[in-house]
């Protein structure tokens, strides 16, 4: 009898082997066949170690070259007119990173993760047709290995969710047009086995959905049903409670339903429901979030609360998630602490714990190495509970006593201030902060980190690195420097190393986007700042310029986020810790003479809650832990801060009430879109919106650029205006920053001619 599943799992590699794989190809080193070839070994390992880990429900579908939203678009046949004439992976990789002579489609954040998607572009006039071969081929695979997965899908409902009309539509106005093509892809997965799981992810159900789409839910699902008997459909949510879809799905044929109970607690409200329908119940209860060892005891308890309302032989015991947004595995942390090590569990650990959940709660005789992971459970839980190493009273009684939660003087004054004693024009050029990571700089920081060098040695190559590229931007122009952060491996991670209370990892890898991936360090304990941690480089790098030099910071709530948090302390006591760290750091690079301190939120909107109704507490304290950070800045001391691909319309009321006296924000992707709702609210801060978007390879030509601001003066003055990249250059080559930034300097150059 089957007991556990497991929504989904990383795909990237447990020696991130996807991404060496995808690198090497788009630099024109190997082969598409061989990025199969990893993917294939890839696939087969995944699925074995599900397997081996005694993992009842595993998925196929679940892995993807670059991601899984594309992949549905690929499937519907939704190729923009952009792409249609390329063929195969030339198509699916430009639709994703854009080519030399196409923009890629736009990236956002899928729900209130760190993971990215691309976001398909629809139109009424589109033709949709089936291209199930991904989908198939990946059955046949594991099937050929002796594993009968379920299939994983994007939902209809949340694919039109997520997608947008470029001819300004309804993206649900398209369901008539996008639910034939799922009918014909059951159809053919119809004919795969005498009988199919097929998980259909319907995330979007989390949000509380408007009564226009609730009500699509059931001729959704009662067509999809419908179309083969040996087709079990289990639609699944995450992240959050979906109480208004359950209500519906019950109602309809489908086989299971999956729900997240940790993330979305609200779920135990639906359990009548979905007991008297007599359906699965998929329980989301151990972390797919979250680095944590699992409390074993609270979480079988849990599932004895839920067997309260639906019948046990109807529960099978899940992840809560994808394991997509966790690292790979421990068994490469060779250096961790010891203590810290034992309280953490990655994706492939997370999996015993599944299977060890689920046979004491359905009362399996534990052999004898479960038994000894049982009693291990439990003592490293006490042992976390109840260490020296976690609580800090003296940074707790200062956080409680931090009073000063607004910087002095209001915008209109701090800005006459500012642009007196800078002297910057309008249409100021800068970037965003980081400048590409050479092999060269990631070797020294690796030897370093090793004890291969020396400090005199390893300081001596990140500041010949900072020379160059004051030298750099000095001679093409720009006119607010960075000093490009050799020495960071991280924008979080670098500040995590030097704050108490954060471990890190080796091997923590998770994957951002497409072949991106990031190494989130983790807050265990209370946080603190022992030392300056940027002091010592931003006054090296003034010194050797006499244009403004920004100082670079990464703020609280993105810290935060882009952390694994502690799960034994509300998040905004752990984010108000984080900004009385921050704002000593921004009173001690102020009195070193740095006039302009960006305190990047790149991961500000990313946070927010799922539920409209949880929204104003996260951005109380959000609100409240950027202006801390900032609250020792002067007058005179211009902050920026900077954001990345969000809907800025929902929050712009909460960027205003943030005060810094300079926003950029990613709009490369979205033209001027995103700029619009700062003219309509009267945004009176300085805005610095993207001019080219940097996730791509291309580099953008002057014309090109010159338009690009000549669209964004039709929206805000020029006095209002920076000219910057839409994000940090960390990841790109050099070859394709410098004519970048060359034109872009020029381009300016043009338009304040032509002013």
């Amino acid at each position: 009898m089957s007991r556990n599943y497991i929504v989904g799992f990383p795909r990237i590699g447990e020696q991130r082997e996807l991404k060496k794989s995808l690198e090497l190809y788009w630099a024109n080193n190997t082969t598409f066949a061989e990025i199969e070839k990893v993917a294939s070994t890839l696939k087969a390992r995944h699925w074995n170690y599900q397997k081996d880990a005694g993992i009842d429900f595993i998925s196929s579908n679940d892995f993807s070259l670059y991601d899984n939203v594309l992949d549905t678009a690929i499937m519907l046949g939704a190729i923009p007119h952009r792409f249609q004439a390329l063929k195969d992976e030339t198509r699916y990789f430009s639709m994703a990173r854009g080519n030399k002579d196409t923009v890629a489609m736009e990236m956002t954040k899928w729900f209130n993760t760190n993971y990215h998607y691309i976001v398909p572009e629809l139109s009424l006039s589109d033709n949709y047709t089936l291209n199930a071969t991904k989908i198939i081929n990946e059955y046949k695979e594991a099937k050929a290995l002796g594993i009968k997965t379920k299939i994983n899908l994007i939902g209809p409902i949340t694919f039109l969710g997520l997608s947008k009309r470029i001819d300004r539509g309804d993206t649900y106005e398209l369901f008539g047009k996008i639910l034939p093509v799922y009918k014909a892809l059951l159809a053919e997965i119809a004919m795969l086995d005498d009988s199919v799981t097929l998980q259909i992810d319907e995330p979007i159900f989390v949000k509380g959905m408007k009564p226009k789409v609730l009500s699509l839910i059931k001729p959704c699902y009662d067509a999809l049903c419908t179309v083969s008997s040996n087709i079990n459909i289990i639609v699944t949510t995450y992240f959050e409670h979906s109480n208004e879809a359950t209500k519906v799905l019950v109602h309809t044929p489908v086989w299971g339903i999956g729900l997240d109970f940790l993330y979305g607690r609200k779920n135990v409200e639906s359990l009548t429901l979905i007991q008297q329908s007599g359906k699965k119940l998929i329980a989301g209860v151990v972390d797919g979030r979250n680095i944590w060892k699992n409390n074993i005891a609270k979480t079988t308890k849990l599932l004895e609360n839920i067997a309260q309302k639906v019948a046990k032989k109807n529960i099978l015991v899940s992840s809560s998630c994808s394991l997509l947004h966790t690292p790979f595995t421990l068994r490469y942390e060779e250096k961790m602490d010891a203590e810290i090590k034992n309280w953490l569990a990655y994706a492939v650990e997370k999996l015993d714990e599944v299977s060890l959940v689920s046979k004491l709660f359905f009362k399996e005789t534990l052999s004898v190495e479960e038994q000894k992971a049982l009693q291990s459970n439990e003592a490293a839980n006490k042992e976390r509970q109840n260490s020296q190493r976690i609580h800090n009273t003296a940074v707790q009684k200062r956080v409680s006593n931090f009073t000063k939660l607004e910087r002095d003087g209001v915008f209109e004054e701090r800005i006459n201030i500012q642009r007196e004693r800078l002297g910057y024009k309008d249409l100021a050029t800068t970037t965003i902060g980081s400048f590409p990571q050479t092999p060269e700089v990631r070797k020294a920081r690796a030897d370093f980190k090793k004890g291969a060098i020396s400090t005199e040695a390893y300081e001596t190559e990140m500041k010949n690195y900072i020379d160059d590229c004051i030298a750099f931007q000095e001679e093409c122009g720009l006119e607010v420097l960075v000093h490009g952060e050799p020495e960071r491996n991280d924008m979080v991670e670098y500040f995590g190393e030097q704050l108490d209370g954060y471990g890190f990892s080796q091997n923590g890898w998770v994957q951002s986007y497409g072949s991106r991936c990031v190494k989130p360090p983790f807050i265990y304990g209370d946080i603190s700042r022992p030392k300056p941690m940027t002091v010592e480089w931003m006054t090296y790098a003034q010194s050797k310029t006499d244009k403004i030099m920004k100082g670079m910071l990464t703020g609280p709530v993105t810290i935060l986020n882009w952390s694994f948090v502690r799960d034994d302390m509300a998040r905004g006591d752990v984010s108000k810790q984080i900004a009385v760290a921050l704002s000593d750091e921004i009173d001690d690079l102020q009195k070193a003479g740095i006039k302009i301190i960006q305190v990047d939120e790149a991961a500000f909107k990313e946070g927010y809650p799922l539920r409209t109704e949880n929204i104003s507490d996260y951005e109380a304290w959000a609100v409240r832990d950027f202006k801390i950070s900032v609250s020792t800045a002067k007058k005179e001391t211009q902050i920026h801060t900077h954001m990345c691909y969000s809907e800025f319309n929902d929050i712009i009321r909460t960027i205003e009430a943030m005060d810094a006296d300079v926003i950029s924000i990613e709009t490369a992707r979205s033209g001027n879109e995103l700029l619009k709702i700062f003219k309509e609210v009267g945004y009176k801060q300085e805005v610095g919106p993207g001019v080219y978007d940097i996730h791509s390879p291309r580099i953008p030509s002057i014309e090109e650029i010159v338009e690009q601001i000549k669209l964004l003066l039709k929206v805000l003055p020029k006095e209002q205006l920076w000219i910057n990249p839409d994000c940090g250059l960390k990841t790109r080559k050099w070859e394709e920053v410098k004519p970048s930034l060359i034109n872009m300097v020029k381009a300016v150059e043009i338009v304040r001619e032509n002013l």
